[in-house]
């Protein structure tokens, strides 16, 4: 019987052992279980870090494209208000010359004029001015304006036929479109 005692000893300190072990087996895992739950909420929070950088990087990217483009624009159109100020001077210049044609008068005096338009027309020419076709072409709302129709033999219709202001461009942007006379 002491051997059966002994050997049930040696079972149950072997069962307490096992128990035991099974316990920490089970708190190990466990604290495994929580270590991936923190590793995954871990992977998780760089991923949604590294999103957010990607989007703000390309933010910034936009961002930058964005801001030289306007600068770009301020350059190329800094000079918009004062040419429109300007284009009045240019149509008084040109009826005074084509009055003074007209009515004969000193052709001194409107060679001067003509001079005065010319040099102001290539000021405008390389800063980036230019004048819109207008007679003899189609009329464009993008450039034209028109203010009449008319019926005229010899031009198809929605063929311009005259011009009453001239138009301008700036760097290929219309300022002033052209107003027209068009056939009918």
């Amino acid at each position: 019987m002491k051997k059966n005692h002994s050997e049930d000893l040696q079972q149950e300190t072997v069962r307490d052992n096992l128990e035991a072990t099974q316990e920490e087996l089970k708190e190990q895992n466990q604290e495994c279980t929580c270590e991936d739950a923190k590793i995954k909420k871990l992977q998780e929070e760089k991923e949604e870090i590294n999103s957010q950088f990607l989007r703000m990087t390309a933010d910034f990217q936009n961002y930058k494209k964005r801001v030289e483009k306007e600068k770009s624009d301020i350059y190329t159109f800094a000079n918009e208000k004062l040419i429109l100020d300007m284009l009045p001077v240019v149509d008084n210049l040109q009826r005074a010359i084509k009055t003074y044609k007209d009515e004969g008068k000193d052709e001194s005096f409107t060679q001067g004029i003509e001079m005065i338009l010319k040099q102001l027309l290539e000021v405008f020419e390389k800063n980036g001015v230019k004048e819109i076709e207008t007679i003899g072409k189609e009329f464009d709302p993008n450039f034209h304006h028109a203010v009449m129709q008319e019926e005229c033999d010899g031009y198809e219709s929605n063929i311009i036929i005259d011009v009453f202001q001239k138009g301008y461009t700036l760097n290929e942007k219309v300022i002033r479109p052209s107003m027209v006379k068009v056939a009918n």
